[in-house]
This record gives structure tokens, sequence and C-alpha cells, in this order.
């Protein structure tokens, strides 16, 4: 998880939401990301697509049946499916997402029985860090707008 923020704290570099992500395969990382999304301009860009998409190219697979995912975040819909379709054997989170987390806050996409993969989930590792990550530039943000005012 500490590999996670500091992907979070590059992605903070760049004037992005702080979310980072890691792939370990064989107890090695494979893969890593941090949102782009303002960066790009698009709304791909989260942490875990990024990772994804680097240890599917590592891997020269699409599935990833043996890896775990850290992320700083728990996964949105759009990430949480994604998890689910590249087979991820397990994700662990840090921070909790009450208004679009989709392993265990709204729902739990990556324990659906009716899908065709599950996947194990550890969740609020590190979750301080991780939500104060998120916390702090959130209310810088709001300052830097107020001050422009």
């Amino acid at each position: 998880m500490q590999e996670a923020i500091k992907q979070a704290l590059q992605a903070k570099d760049r004037n992005e939401v702080p979310i980072g992500a890691v792939i370990v395969f064989e107890g090695e990382v494979i893969a890593t990301g941090y949102n782009v999304r303002e960066t790009v301009q698009s709304t791909l860009s989260h942490a875990e697509l990024i990772a994804i998409q680097e240890a599917n190219a590592k891997l020269g697979s699409w599935r990833l049946e043996d890896c775990t995912l850290y992320v700083t975040l728990e996964p949105c819909p759009m990430c949480a499916g994604a998890i689910v379709q590249s087979r991820i054997k397990r994700v662990v989170f840090g921070a909790f997402d009450p208004k679009a987390g989709c392993a265990g806050s709204l729902m739990n996409l990556l324990n659906d029985s009716r899908f065709n993969h599950q996947v194990a989930l550890e969740s609020g590792v590190m979750e301080e860090e991780c939500s104060q990550l998120l916390t702090n530039f959130f209310r810088e943000l709001r300052m830097k707008r107020k001050n422009k005012g």
C-alpha cells in the first residue's frame, strides 16, 4: 500500500486527485498507475485502469489471475468491472468511497456471485493515510478556488 500511496502523491504533484494503484505478481510490483483524468481529459484514466493495462502488457495477457491490486481508494463501478473482467485474484484498498465505492460501500461488484469471477477483498489498509491524502487535496483545492474568487 505504501507504493500505491507513492503513486497517489505523483498524481497530487500533477494537480490530479491523489489516487494510486500498484499490481503485484509473484511478490514483485509489475505495474503502477495514478489518476490522470484532468491531465489527459479521459474518463478512463483512473489509477486502476492504467495499472491493469500496464500489467496486461507486462504479462502478455488480459488475464491477471495471480495478481493483487493495491489501491488507495475503493474502486468505482468502472474499475470494479475491469477488475472482475481482468480476473485479478485479490484487491486491497485503503479509503472507503461512500459516494462511488463498489467494493463494499454502495455495493460490492467484486464479490457478486452472479459474475463468473469473484475477487478476494481486503479493505481499510492504511485507511487513515489514504483518506488524509484525499481530504487534504480537496481542502487545498477549495482554498485555491476561494482565494481566486
